[in-house]
């Protein structure tokens, strides 16, 4: 009988320790959820994300035990309370939180050395546009400045440049130590990257330009106009093109070989790929192949750059200006508006997602040229079907 009610008792005080940690209070706005068998330990209910929470004098912390399952959030949650119950780090100057924030970016092997060159730019960028930064200590950093700096910033550059350079600004604070709920960086919005809104010249334009650049007078006016040329013919990025040596170059087989630029360490993508070469291409390659006779270590273009000749060229010939790269996107209409698929021109310039960012790019380039070829389509021998060439020039840009 004893045995009997000793099992009951241990029953019901199992059932009890079972039913105990389903216990859950949910709050009024119906976004925290706490487990009452487990103290400190909270839900964000539209993540599913667990959080630790502990009061230190007087204070309420929280912390996020960064994940989503119970078991693994319960096992977390006594080391985080204990982190959350210690006494606050001494906070050092901006400088400091800097140099080992860029010291983390050079020391990340996974990056490529052009994405650590780019965040080292998005730092300096800051800290021209926020004279005195560096000296602050990071408890002196408040929201109303940062705010002030984000107004003047943003009101200066695009809104990519802004997103990525408050990033950046987010990252030091955080590496010096300040958490999510007291960095005052995380309290400024990011801006709605719109797509560019980018005007291609039409081929006599194309000319025109080239020739104003060659015929400018300049130095280096006649590399300048190849650069031009060798980038619109091939869609390269303008660091592929500084890469491409003579040896690259396979006349009997009509293509170049090219070296990925946009490619990260992690990926298992080729660093090559092999664009063929066009027929202005092969002109424009004959020439300076007969001009320069250059051994097959050499660059095939002299110059790295050319933005400040094109930009002058626009505004001589009335055009709307270009860049660099807005030559990489007049290689790809011309090709699309030739027939080529996306697919295959997704493949030259050098994508690893099967085009769904080219037909994202110049899907609407496709559907007309699709529209174009539907005219010449005929069930009658009498009627002459009646040939649409449409020109695009209005395009939305997000490569």
């Amino acid at each position: 009988m004893i045995l009997v009610l000793m099992t009951n008792s241990m029953d019901t005080e199992m059932a009890g320790a079972k039913r105990s940690h389903k216990l859950t209070t949910t709050s009024a706005d119906g976004k925290w959820k706490t487990f009452h068998g487990h103290s400190g330990l909270m839900q964000y209910v539209p993540s599913g994300m667990f959080f630790a929470r502990a009061k230190v004098d007087g204070v309420v912390k929280r912390a996020s035990l960064e994940t989503e399952v119970f078991t693994t959030a319960k096992d977390r949650l006594r080391l985080k309370i204990n982190k959350l119950r210690q006494p606050p780090a001494e906070l050092g100057t901006f400088a400091e939180a800097r140099l080992l924030y860029l010291a983390d970016i050079d020391n990340d092997h996974a990056l490529s050395p052009e994405t650590k060159r780019y965040w080292h730019y998005r730092v300096t960028a800051l800290l021209k546009s926020w004279p005195g930064l560096d000296k602050m200590r990071l408890d002196e950093i408040k929201e109303a400045r940062c705010r002030e700096w984000g107004k003047h910033f943003a009101g200066e550059f695009e809104a990519v440049n802004f997103n990525n350079t408050l990033g950046a600004l987010r990252n030091i604070l955080k590496r010096g130590g300040l958490g999510h709920d007291k960095n005052p960086a995380m309290r400024l919005k990011r801006l709605g990257a719109k797509p560019k809104q980018m005007t291609l010249p039409e081929p006599e334009q194309f000319e025109a330009i080239v020739k104003t650049i060659e015929t400018s007078g300049a130095g280096q006016a006649r590399h300048c106009a190849d650069l031009v040329r060798f980038l619109a013919f091939s869609g390269c990025r303008i660091s592929e093109a500084s890469q491409v040596l003579w040896q690259d170059v396979d006349f009997e087989r009509g293509e170049m070989r090219i070296h990925n630029a946009k490619r990260s360490k992690t990926t298992s993508a080729h660093d090559l790929r092999f664009v063929p070469i066009i027929p202005a291409m092969r002109q424009l390659l004959e020439r300076l192949h007969r001009d320069t006779k250059p051994k097959p270590t050499q660059r095939v273009c002299e110059l790295g750059e050319c933005e400040k000749s094109l930009t002058r060229a626009c505004k001589i010939v009335d055009v709307p200006r270009i860049t660099h790269h807005d030559l990489r996107h007049l290689f790809a209409t011309r090709c699309i508006e030739a027939g080529v698929d996306i697919p295959t021109v997704s493949r030259w310039l050098g994508h690893v997602d099967g085009g769904a960012l080219a037909m994202k790019v110049y899907g609407h380039l496709r559907r007309s040229h699709s529209a174009s070829m539907a005219q010449r389509v005929t069930f009658g021998a009498a009627l002459e079907p009646e040939i649409i060439e449409p020109r695009l020039l209005t395009m939305a840009v997000t490569a």
